[in-house]
Protein backbone atom coordinates (compact mmCIF):
# COMPACT_ATOMS: atom_id res chain seq x y z
CA UNK A 1 0.00 0.00 0.00
CA UNK A 2 1.37 3.43 -0.90
CA UNK A 3 1.08 6.70 0.97
CA UNK A 4 -1.90 8.91 0.30
CA UNK A 5 -1.36 11.21 -2.67
CA UNK A 6 -2.05 14.89 -2.08
CA UNK A 7 -1.75 18.05 -4.09
CA UNK A 8 1.40 19.76 -2.80
CA UNK A 9 1.23 23.51 -3.40
CA UNK A 10 4.69 24.05 -1.88
CA UNK A 11 6.38 21.93 -4.56
CA UNK A 12 4.33 23.11 -7.53
CA UNK A 13 6.43 26.07 -8.63
CA UNK A 14 9.96 24.78 -8.04
CA UNK A 15 10.69 24.42 -11.78
CA UNK A 16 10.91 27.13 -14.44
CA UNK A 17 7.55 27.83 -16.07
CA UNK A 18 7.38 26.87 -19.72
CA UNK A 19 4.16 26.12 -21.61
CA UNK A 20 3.77 24.86 -25.14
CA UNK A 21 0.85 23.48 -27.11
CA UNK A 22 0.30 20.15 -28.84
CA UNK A 23 -2.57 19.38 -31.18
CA UNK A 24 -4.70 16.34 -30.38
CA UNK A 25 -6.72 13.98 -32.61
CA UNK A 26 -9.80 15.80 -31.36
CA UNK A 27 -10.02 19.07 -33.32
CA UNK A 28 -11.96 20.65 -30.44
CA UNK A 29 -9.21 19.94 -27.88
CA UNK A 30 -5.74 21.40 -27.39
CA UNK A 31 -3.07 20.09 -25.04
CA UNK A 32 -1.03 22.61 -23.02
CA UNK A 33 2.20 20.97 -21.87
CA UNK A 34 3.81 22.26 -18.64
CA UNK A 35 7.45 22.20 -17.53
CA UNK A 36 6.42 21.12 -14.02
CA UNK A 37 4.11 18.59 -12.40
CA UNK A 38 0.59 19.46 -11.33
CA UNK A 39 -0.11 16.19 -9.55
CA UNK A 40 0.98 12.60 -9.06
CA UNK A 41 1.47 10.44 -12.13
CA UNK A 42 -1.74 8.44 -11.64
CA UNK A 43 -4.04 11.32 -10.76
CA UNK A 44 -6.30 13.17 -13.20
CA UNK A 45 -9.00 15.81 -12.87
CA UNK A 46 -11.76 16.32 -15.42
CA UNK A 47 -14.20 19.23 -15.15
CA UNK A 48 -17.10 20.04 -17.46
CA UNK A 49 -18.41 23.17 -15.71
CA UNK A 50 -17.57 25.84 -13.15
CA UNK A 51 -19.76 24.06 -10.61
CA UNK A 52 -17.94 20.77 -11.12
CA UNK A 53 -14.59 22.52 -10.64
CA UNK A 54 -15.19 23.81 -7.12
CA UNK A 55 -11.98 22.13 -5.89
CA UNK A 56 -9.85 23.84 -8.57
CA UNK A 57 -9.51 27.64 -8.70
CA UNK A 58 -7.45 27.21 -11.88
CA UNK A 59 -10.22 25.36 -13.73
CA UNK A 60 -12.84 27.79 -12.45
CA UNK A 61 -10.75 30.73 -13.67
CA UNK A 62 -10.39 29.18 -17.11
CA UNK A 63 -14.15 28.67 -17.42
CA UNK A 64 -14.83 32.21 -16.21
CA UNK A 65 -12.25 33.85 -18.47
CA UNK A 66 -12.98 31.97 -21.69
CA UNK A 67 -16.65 31.43 -22.47
CA UNK A 68 -15.84 29.02 -25.30
CA UNK A 69 -14.29 26.41 -22.98
CA UNK A 70 -16.40 23.27 -22.58
CA UNK A 71 -14.07 21.05 -20.54
CA UNK A 72 -10.84 21.32 -18.53
CA UNK A 73 -8.83 18.13 -18.11
CA UNK A 74 -5.68 18.06 -15.94
CA UNK A 75 -3.07 15.34 -15.62
CA UNK A 76 0.47 15.13 -14.25
CA UNK A 77 2.12 17.73 -16.51
CA UNK A 78 -0.50 18.99 -18.93
CA UNK A 79 -3.88 20.68 -19.21
CA UNK A 80 -6.19 19.73 -22.07
CA UNK A 81 -8.77 22.34 -23.00
CA UNK A 82 -11.85 21.35 -25.00
CA UNK A 83 -13.87 24.10 -26.61
CA UNK A 84 -17.46 24.13 -27.76
CA UNK A 85 -17.69 22.51 -31.20
CA UNK A 86 -19.97 25.25 -32.54
CA UNK A 87 -17.80 28.14 -31.33
CA UNK A 88 -16.30 30.45 -33.95
CA UNK A 89 -13.04 30.82 -32.03
CA UNK A 90 -10.35 28.65 -33.64
CA UNK A 91 -7.19 27.40 -31.97
CA UNK A 92 -4.99 29.78 -33.95
CA UNK A 93 -6.62 32.59 -31.96
CA UNK A 94 -7.44 30.75 -28.75
CA UNK A 95 -4.13 28.94 -28.02
CA UNK A 96 -1.98 32.06 -27.47
CA UNK A 97 -4.65 33.56 -25.22
CA UNK A 98 -4.92 30.44 -23.06
CA UNK A 99 -1.16 29.96 -22.95
CA UNK A 100 -0.66 33.55 -21.78
CA UNK A 101 -3.42 33.16 -19.21
CA UNK A 102 -1.82 29.98 -17.82
CA UNK A 103 1.65 31.53 -17.74
CA UNK A 104 0.45 34.57 -15.76
CA UNK A 105 -1.60 32.35 -13.45
CA UNK A 106 1.41 30.19 -12.61
CA UNK A 107 3.85 33.11 -12.44
CA UNK A 108 1.59 34.72 -9.84
CA UNK A 109 1.63 31.40 -7.95
CA UNK A 110 -2.11 31.17 -7.73
CA UNK A 111 -3.58 27.92 -6.40
CA UNK A 112 -4.38 25.04 -8.75
CA UNK A 113 -6.48 23.25 -6.14
CA UNK A 114 -8.02 24.24 -2.83
CA UNK A 115 -5.86 23.59 0.21
CA UNK A 116 -8.25 21.04 1.66
CA UNK A 117 -8.37 18.91 -1.47
CA UNK A 118 -8.82 15.34 -0.16
CA UNK A 119 -6.13 12.73 -0.52
CA UNK A 120 -6.59 10.01 -3.09
CA UNK A 121 -8.25 7.00 -1.51
CA UNK A 122 -6.02 3.93 -1.47
CA UNK A 123 -7.91 0.70 -2.00
CA UNK A 124 -6.85 -2.89 -1.59
CA UNK A 125 -6.07 -4.66 -4.85
CA UNK A 126 -8.71 -7.35 -5.44
CA UNK A 127 -8.13 -7.76 -9.17
CA UNK A 128 -8.41 -11.15 -10.82
CA UNK A 129 -5.38 -12.35 -12.83
CA UNK A 130 -7.14 -11.33 -16.07
CA UNK A 131 -7.93 -7.83 -14.83
CA UNK A 132 -4.37 -7.41 -13.54
CA UNK A 133 -3.01 -8.37 -16.97
CA UNK A 134 -5.40 -5.95 -18.69
CA UNK A 135 -4.32 -3.08 -16.43
CA UNK A 136 -0.66 -3.91 -17.05
CA UNK A 137 -1.20 -3.74 -20.83
CA UNK A 138 -3.13 -0.48 -20.52
CA UNK A 139 -0.44 1.12 -18.37
CA UNK A 140 2.57 -0.08 -20.34
CA UNK A 141 1.45 -0.01 -23.98
CA UNK A 142 -1.63 2.21 -24.30
CA UNK A 143 -1.77 4.94 -21.66
CA UNK A 144 1.49 6.70 -22.69
CA UNK A 145 0.26 7.04 -26.28
CA UNK A 146 -3.16 8.30 -25.16
CA UNK A 147 -1.54 10.87 -22.85
CA UNK A 148 0.55 12.12 -25.77
CA UNK A 149 -2.76 13.00 -27.45
CA UNK A 150 -3.94 14.94 -24.40
CA UNK A 151 -6.25 12.29 -23.00
CA UNK A 152 -6.41 9.43 -20.54
CA UNK A 153 -7.68 5.85 -20.55
CA UNK A 154 -8.67 3.76 -17.54
CA UNK A 155 -9.94 0.27 -16.90
CA UNK A 156 -13.69 0.16 -16.22
CA UNK A 157 -14.71 -3.51 -16.22
CA UNK A 158 -14.09 -6.87 -17.83
CA UNK A 159 -16.73 -9.52 -18.51
CA UNK A 160 -14.82 -12.79 -18.67
CA UNK A 161 -17.75 -14.78 -20.08
CA UNK A 162 -18.04 -12.60 -23.20
CA UNK A 163 -14.50 -11.22 -23.33
CA UNK A 164 -15.83 -7.64 -23.32
CA UNK A 165 -13.45 -5.05 -21.92
CA UNK A 166 -14.84 -1.61 -21.08
CA UNK A 167 -12.55 1.38 -20.66
CA UNK A 168 -13.13 4.99 -19.66
CA UNK A 169 -11.80 7.73 -21.94
CA UNK A 170 -11.17 11.25 -20.68
CA UNK A 171 -9.58 14.48 -21.82
CA UNK A 172 -9.29 15.02 -25.57
CA UNK A 173 -10.38 11.40 -26.18
CA UNK A 174 -13.81 11.92 -24.68
CA UNK A 175 -16.33 12.52 -27.46
CA UNK A 176 -13.67 12.50 -30.17
CA UNK A 177 -14.82 10.63 -33.32
CA UNK A 178 -11.30 9.39 -34.05
CA UNK A 179 -11.11 7.77 -30.61
CA UNK A 180 -13.68 5.19 -31.78
CA UNK A 181 -11.39 4.21 -34.63
CA UNK A 182 -8.40 4.09 -32.27
CA UNK A 183 -10.38 1.99 -29.83
CA UNK A 184 -11.38 -0.60 -32.45
CA UNK A 185 -8.43 -0.67 -34.84
CA UNK A 186 -5.68 0.06 -32.34
CA UNK A 187 -6.49 -0.91 -28.77
CA UNK A 188 -8.82 -3.81 -29.56
CA UNK A 189 -6.34 -5.35 -32.03
CA UNK A 190 -3.51 -4.96 -29.53
CA UNK A 191 -5.46 -6.79 -26.84
CA UNK A 192 -6.50 -9.55 -29.23
CA UNK A 193 -2.85 -10.21 -30.09
CA UNK A 194 -1.50 -9.92 -26.54
CA UNK A 195 -4.48 -11.32 -24.61
CA UNK A 196 -6.82 -13.42 -26.80
CA UNK A 197 -9.43 -13.73 -24.06
CA UNK A 198 -10.30 -10.07 -24.74
CA UNK A 199 -12.71 -10.21 -27.68
CA UNK A 200 -14.04 -6.66 -27.73
CA UNK A 201 -13.08 -3.26 -26.32
CA UNK A 202 -15.75 -0.65 -25.67
CA UNK A 203 -15.78 2.86 -24.20
CA UNK A 204 -17.88 3.38 -21.07
CA UNK A 205 -18.40 7.12 -20.49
Amino acid sequence: MTDDIKYNADELYQAAIHIYTEATPNSNSMKFMLSFLLMHDEQIKDYDSVAAAEESPLAQSLFAHFDFIKRVFMAKNFVTITKESNDDMDWYEASPLIRQFLRLYFEEKKPVFVDNMPATEVQLNQDTPSVKRIKDILNEYIRPAVEMDGGAIFFHSFEEMTGTLKVTLQGSCKGCPSSVVTLKQGIENLFRSMMPEVKEVMAEN
